[in-house]
């Protein structure tokens, strides 16, 4: 088996296409993850919205991603069966849409394995441990050890970090003048609190993330519009090409999340570009970040505006190589390959 050509079926999440022309981080994996399949020779057919751009062979169900619709289950489910319809022609499916095709894909003859890109400490955890028994087949993907916290029992099958195209990320050592923060508008990602170290430091604050979504709206009226001057701006959901240039023209990106966040690109993007990361000790940032070496760790974010001078100190030229030897593609991509033929073989196994 090993060596051999796949037929693999990549399963995107539908409400953005991939790749994400804004916001979507599990857009720019699957992304990245089929285009890398390609690349290494496999036959691969990715289900995502018709607007989507891809090596492999694209199957839609919506001409255009239904954004508008985000949070509505028919959507969902109706793009996941166009997928499992088909599932015998593939040695294996690789699911990153969500909890209904994860339950539904103990019903396939074919092998499912099912990327997590979401924390398992809520309601998530617990409908994951229901498609543990009603599906135990379905194997499940890690995005960071720390994801795995809460539900260490589950059927884990690999743990895979993710990864970046660093040619989309070229980097250009400087020492900025602005903060950055990135992110979509919520009280756990912390725009608020990014807005608190840039008054603290008085450094300017270029913001940039996702508001579409009424309490989006919210938090962003109530905690972070009342602060916006000439020195802390909002830039609104910036094109790929508009984030890079912030985040290599940055003095440095802080991510000063209050949640188990599984991941967060924004900490590797930052490092691609050679700009330090000054990030809270929650979820997967002591996975990501190498403490005095790609950014600073802190404890608390009061702590961010005294950790600035440190990461003044850093180099980025060893962020970036850091960033390239830990999060490249090819990794990324070999790490799934390897998770694919282990679950055929448990399949065929049992």
């Amino acid at each position: 088996m090993n060596g051999t050509r796949l037929r693999i079926a990549l399963l995107s999440p539908v409400w953005f296409p991939v790749p994400p022309t804004g916001y979507g981080g599990i857009e720019w994996i699957v992304a990245l993850l089929a285009d890398g399949l390609v690349a290494a020779r496999h036959d691969v057919t990715l289900f995502a919205s018709g607007d989507s751009r891809t090596t492999a062979t694209l199957s839609s169900v919506y001409p255009e991603a239904p954004s508008e619709l985000i949070g509505r289950s028919l959507p969902e489910l109706h793009h996941a069966l166009a997928c499992y319809e088909r599932a015998d022609e593939f040695d294996i499916v690789n699911d990153h849409s969500g909890l209904p095709a994860a339950a539904l894909g103990g019903a396939l003859r074919t092998p499912v394995v099912h990327t997590i890109h979401g924390p398992l400490d809520g309601e998530g955890g617990v409908i994951y441990e229901q498609i543990a028994r009603v599906s135990p087949q379905v194997g499940l993907i890690s995005v960071s050890l720390n994801q795995r916290k809460p539900k260490p029992d589950l059927p884990w099958l690999a743990n895979i970090l993710n990864a970046i195209d660093f040619s989309l990320y070229p980097c250009q050592p400087h020492r900025g003048e602005y903060l950055l923060f990135l992110g979509r508008m919520s009280h756990d990602k912390g725009c608020h609190r990014a807005v608190a170290v840039a008054t603290e430091t008085g450094l300017p604050l270029k913001i940039a993330g996702k508001l579409r979504e009424p309490k989006e709206h919210e938090y962003f009226r109530q905690f972070v519009q009342p602060h916006l001057s000439d020195r802390i701006e909002y830039l609104g959901e910036v094109t790929h090409g508009e984030k890079v240039e912030l985040l290599q023209d940055a003095r440095a990106t802080l991510f000063p999340i209050d949640w188990e966040e599984p991941f967060g690109l924004v900490m590797i993007e930052s490092m691609a570009c050679g700009t330090p990361v000054i990030a809270t000790r929650r979820g997967a940032v002591p996975e990501v970040v190498e403490h005095g070496v790609t950014g600073i760790v802190v404890d608390d974010y009061r702590e961010m505006a005294a950790a600035l001078e440190k990461a003044d100190r850093l180099d980025p030229l060893e962020c970036r190589r850091y960033a390239e030897e830990r999060f490249a593609t090819e990794r990324m991509v070999a790490d799934y390959v390897d998770a694919y033929r282990l679950a055929m073989q448990q399949r065929a196994g049992a």
